[in-house]
């Protein structure tokens, strides 16, 4: 790598910023394509006549794409690195922009979205590992956290874009007679909703070309000198020569096979992981983000109203991760966890309150929810991906992520399929009562098991298991 001697001695931590914030791009694109479709719902439900089936699948067709671009992303990673993979997720989230907006069918959105949920599943796995793997102890958790809090960005510039070109097609003032432009703009509005991802989506696959390598996986493939240089160029020289150190003496003591996880030690790092995995998206938070517009829209609220006040929800959940950012590193994972979920559970049971009753206040439950994206975004949110991406080994911790990762999709996929059903059947106010008590054991998870991880290397986190 190129870069002065003074930041070969002491490290860069422009420089780091500047990668880590490249990596979280890929974030910002997981938190737009899959709340976009928030605000389409509706409008395609509409337009292609979707009964409760077929909904689930449009929703969750790109979530059933997540969960193989996630299973597929650490294989990918373990055999071509890092970088390589996240390329292939910003083309995969660009094609399927261009496709939604030119689809042509509702099997032809879903296909689409569907690809879309690819790259989404790739860079949920990798742009964290991304992050973990070039920062040092000392930072990594607040910079693991600004994929979480590009995430955050990400939802709210879609329910902010959904609500400008909702108003503009309201207005019916897009400009033009008829043809291509008042389809998009006005009479099918739903298609520039999904086609705008496709900028941001451009400009990540450009500077994805312009970060390197993660120095874990260089040693891991053998380029030492060049891991040390990334290193050097991040820490100081001082600090390359004693992580390189510690990362030859892991991975000496490395099989690099997925067996590993589940010997003694490696079989809690495996359940802690999955524990944080699978519970934080039975809170119910997707379903929330992807449905709650139209949850809105049975308790009278226009859909106008509903889209602003789901780009509250968006701001709040955004100025929230900053919280996580300023204490992941300072207060450490298990405090802001307990905190958060305490929260969380307090307010979907809430929510489920309010839904229950026989005139739902629209406005009341905008504010609640606000609530539960608040606690939510400075705790559960971030930590699943912080404490995924520090406790596995370097040989098999892109695989090892992936499974981690596979579950979240897995959980998403299936619970946002069946909601239309299961909302039909029971109410939704008894479906946020079910989120709340999911979130009960994670209380007791966080007092008696979970690790605290704050201030340890990658390295010594991996000896700890060993040692246990």
């Amino acid at each position: 790598m190129s870069g002065s001697l003074g930041d070969r001695e002491r490290g860069s931590i422009a420089f780091l910023t500047f990668i880590c914030v490249v990596s979280a791009l890929g974030g910002f694109l997981f938190g737009y394509d899959t709340v976009v479709i928030n605000g389409t719902v509706i409008q395609v439900s509409q337009q292609f006549g979707l009964g409760d089936l077929l909904k689930g699948l449009f929703v969750s067709s790109a979530l059933w794409g997540c969960v193989i671009g996630s299973a597929a992303a650490g294989w990918l990673s373990d055999l071509h690195g890092r970088k390589r993979t996240l390329t292939v997720s910003a083309l995969l989230m660009v094609i399927s922009a261009v496709g939604c907006g030119a689809a042509w069918s509702a099997g032809s959105l879903i296909f689409f979205r569907w690809i879309g949920g690819l790259g989404v599943g790739v860079a949920s796995m990798v742009c964290p590992l991304y992050i973990s793997e070039v920062s040092p102890a000392n930072l990594r958790g607040r910079m693991v956290t600004l994929f979480q809090f590009a995430i955050t960005i990400g939802i709210f510039v879609a329910y902010l874009a959904n609500l400008g070109w909702q108003g503009i097609a309201d207005a019916g003032t897009a400009g033009a007679e008829g043809g291509m432009v008042r389809k998009m703009l006005v009479d099918e509005v739903w298609r520039v909703m999904f086609t705008a991802e496709a900028i941001p989506g451009l400009i990540f696959l450009a500077l994805c070309f312009a970060i390197p390598e993660t120095p874990r996986f260089l040693a891991k493939v053998g380029r030492m000198p060049d891991a040390r240089a990334i290193l050097a160029r991040v820490g100081g020289a001082a600090a390359a020569d004693r992580q390189m150190g510690e990362i030859k003496d892991a991975l000496a003591h490395e099989e690099g096979r997925l067996i590993e996880l589940f010997r003694p030690g490696m079989r809690m790092a495996l359940f802690i992981a999955l524990f944080l995995s699978i519970v934080s998206e039975m809170s119910g938070v997707t379903v929330v983000l992807y449905y709650g517009t139209e949850m809105l829209s049975k308790v009278d609220m226009p859909v106008a109203n509903a889209l602003g006040g789901f780009a509250v929800v968006g701001f709040v959940n955004m100025m929230f991760t900053i919280i996580a950012i300023w204490l992941m590193d300072k207060v450490g994972r298990k405090p802001l966890l307990f905190v958060g979920t305490l929260g969380c559970c307090i307010s979907l049971a809430v929510i489920g309150v309010l839904f229950r009753g026989a005139d739902a206040p629209g406005g009341l439950i905008i504010m609640m929810i606000c609530f539960f994206m608040a606690c939510f975004a400075f705790s559960i949110g971030p930590i699943k991906w912080v404490i995924m991406s520090e406790i596995f080994p370097t040989k098999i911790r892109g695989r090892a992520v992936a499974i981690a990762t596979l579950a979240v999709w897995v959980t998403d996929a299936v619970y946002n399929g069946v909601f239309p059903k299961v909302e039909a059947a029971i109410g939704a106010g008894n479906t946020f009562y079910i989120f709340a008590i999911v979130l009960i054991p994670q209380l007791l998870f966080v007092l008696f098991i979970m690790p605290e991880t704050k201030g340890r290397s990658l390295e010594e986190i991996e000896r700890s298991w060993a040692k246990s």
